[in-house]
């Protein structure tokens, strides 16, 4: 089999694994120490793939800490997306580069009158990988607004830790996957022609853990079917806090369909965004849902940059998609699927602290106003979602990481 064969394969072997060491990681305050000291006890390898890398006081820290993994023997290799991480000042990266870190950037174009042009298929995954046994990944990039400290702007998100067999898919996808994110058309139309289950895996033994990723080519829809398939099995409570909550119709009906046949269907979404504008698109769902039972709680302490579920007992998500037409379809995302019964009280109680403390309900309002607004909501909502395919023709061919 040839090495690049080799990788299609091994990219593939997406799977339920058991046996795997779980934990749950909330906002920048349990998330960076767990980060900065697996890169600190690092023996042979760190891979790192994020969005966003700041030069601010964290991103400062993490460089050093990459650094001296470096300069003891340890083989450092970083991605970082070309449009949220457009570049480094030259310290920055001689310091890293002097150290023996590898730095990459997924896609880097040109600026075009101070303008980025990357917009599209974006690097969106948070992934770090330490020594093939322990991998820390969720929605938190690397900057001082994930911490509580910088303050009305800090953003509410989460993380997982895992150790255990799936560590070895996540190493294999960060190590190989990279090279793989394009492909022939003909994939995209053998992908549509696959098969999906009705029904939610059964869980069998505690501490199963599925990593599920998302892609342009063989993996397009992988992360919304796993959700999906969760959500039409659910028989007593469906939570979903999502920071840019627009899904697809179907996403929607059958979250209706959860709901009115007696399954309690909750939804925590933005209510103080980092982008006001995300309230008026993702509101546009907001009536019909409410109609249909489903309890909608608007996170109002600050802006809500989470991606995480839990369903019934045992079932959650935690990962760097959004349920938006980006991240759905044009973004390169990844989700750990974990079925779990501790797992899922752990963050099932997060997620209640939040609702409770934090949030405020979502009330519908009955007018014709709103029977207008509705009208022209219904409109937006069908061409934004079409946004997606729009702009996946419109990405170039061949979009790689490069040394910065």
């Amino acid at each position: 089999m040839s090495g690049r064969a080799a990788r299609r394969s091994a990219r593939r072997r997406q799977e339920w694994t058991r046996g795997n060491e779980l934990k749950l990681l909330e906002n920048g305050e349990e998330y960076f120490p767990r980060l900065f000291d697996a890169v600190a006890g690092a023996k042979s390898e760190v891979l790192f793939e994020t969005f966003i890398w700041r030069e601010d006081r964290i991103g400062l820290e993490f460089a050093e800490q990459l650094a001296a993994a470096a300069r003891r023997g340890v083989s450092v290799r970083v991605t970082v997306d070309g449009y949220g991480t457009p570049g480094f000042s030259e310290e920055f990266r001689a310091r890293l580069h002097d150290a023996g870190v590898e730095l990459l950037s997924f896609d880097p174009q040109p600026t075009l009158f101070r303008m980025r042009t990357n917009l599209f298929c974006r690097l969106h995954q948070k992934i770090a990988v330490i020594d093939g046994e322990r991998a820390i990944l969720g929605g938190i990039n690397v900057c001082d607004d994930h911490l509580l400290e910088f303050g009305c702007g800090s953003k509410q998100d989460f993380a997982v830790e895992v150790k255990g067999p799936v560590v070895d898919q996540i190493r294999d996808f960060v190590q190989d996957g990279i090279l793989l994110r394009d492909g022939p058309w003909w994939r995209h139309w053998r992908y549509w022609l696959r098969r999906f289950p009705e029904k939610l895996h059964d869980p069998g033994a505690e501490g199963q853990v599925l990593f599920a990723t998302r892609d342009n080519s063989e993996h397009p829809t992988d992360i919304e079917t796993l959700y999906r398939i969760a959500i039409r099995s659910a028989t007593r409570e469906i939570t979903i806090a999502n920071a840019y909550f627009f899904p697809g119709y179907r996403f929607v009906r059958d979250l209706v369909d959860a709901a009115e046949r007696g399954v309690r269907v909750r939804l925590i979404v933005q209510g103080n965004p980092d982008r006001p504008v995300t309230i008026g698109i993702a509101s546009i769902l907001y009536d019909d849902l409410a109609a249909a039972g489903v309890e909608i709680h608007r996170y109002t302490d600050r802006p809500l940059h989470a991606k995480v579920a839990v369903i019934d007992e045992h079932w959650a998500t935690v990962g760097s998609s959004n349920l938006d037409p980006t991240s759905l379809g044009l973004n390169y995302e990844a989700n750990l699927f974990i079925l779990d019964r501790d797992f899922n009280q752990t963050l099932r109680a997060s997620l209640d602290r939040i609702i409770e403390g934090s949030c405020r309900r979502f009330v519908p309002v009955h007018t014709h106003a709103s029977r207008l607004r509705r009208l022209f909501a219904a409109l937006a909502y069908h061409l934004t979602r079409r946004m997606a395919t729009w702009g996946r023709l419109a990405v170039r061919r061949g979009q790689r990481a490069r040394p910065i």
